[in-house]
C-alpha cells in the first residue's frame, strides 16, 4: 500500500512539474518546423533563410476541447493569415503553414488566440536573407 501511495504522489508531482514547463497552461508545445511527420514537428527552427519557401507552426493544445483556437501570422505588423482550428479532444495537435516570398525577410509573429481573441501564446520566427 505504501508503494502505491508513493507511486501516485510521484506521478502527480511529475505531471505538475512538466505542466509548469509548458509555454502556456493549455499549450504543451509550440514550435516552428520545416516538416510535420506523423502529427509531430520535425526540424524545429527559430530562424530560416529565404531559400526555404514554407514553414509550419505546430501547437499541442491541452484541455480546450469544445472550443476553437486561431493561429494568426503577422509580418511587419500586418496580419498575413488566420487559421482556425476546432479543438475536439483534451489533447489536440494542430499546425498551420505559411508560404513565403523570398523578399519577406525579417521577424514573423504567430499568435495563438482563443474563442475570445485573447492571446494565449505568441512566438517569433526570423526569416533571413541567405548570404
Amino acid at each position: 500500500m505504501k508503494n502505491i501511495i508513493i507511486l501516485c504522489l510521484s506521478v502527480i508531482l511529475s505531471n505538475s512539474i512538466y505542466a509548469n514547463d509548458w509555454p502556456h497552461k493549455n499549450i504543451s508545445q509550440a514550435e516552428f518546423a520545416t516538416e510535420i511527420i506523423d502529427r509531430e514537428p520535425y526540424n524545429i527552427v527559430e530562424e530560416l533563410d529565404n531559400t526555404f519557401g514554407k514553414i509550419y507552426f505546430f501547437t499541442n493544445i491541452r484541455n480546450l476541447q469544445g472550443s476553437s483556437i486561431k493561429h494568426r501570422w503577422s509580418y511587419n505588423n500586418k496580419v498575413m493569415a488566420n487559421v482556425i482550428f476546432d479543438i475536439k479532444g483534451p489533447r489536440w495537435r494542430v499546425w498551420s503553414s505559411k508560404n513565403f516570398w523570398h523578399t519577406w525577410t525579417g521577424k514573423w509573429l504567430v499568435e495563438v488566440l482563443n474563442d475570445n481573441n485573447d492571446v494565449l501564446y505568441k512566438k517569433e520566427f526570423n526569416y533571413i536573407e541567405k548570404l
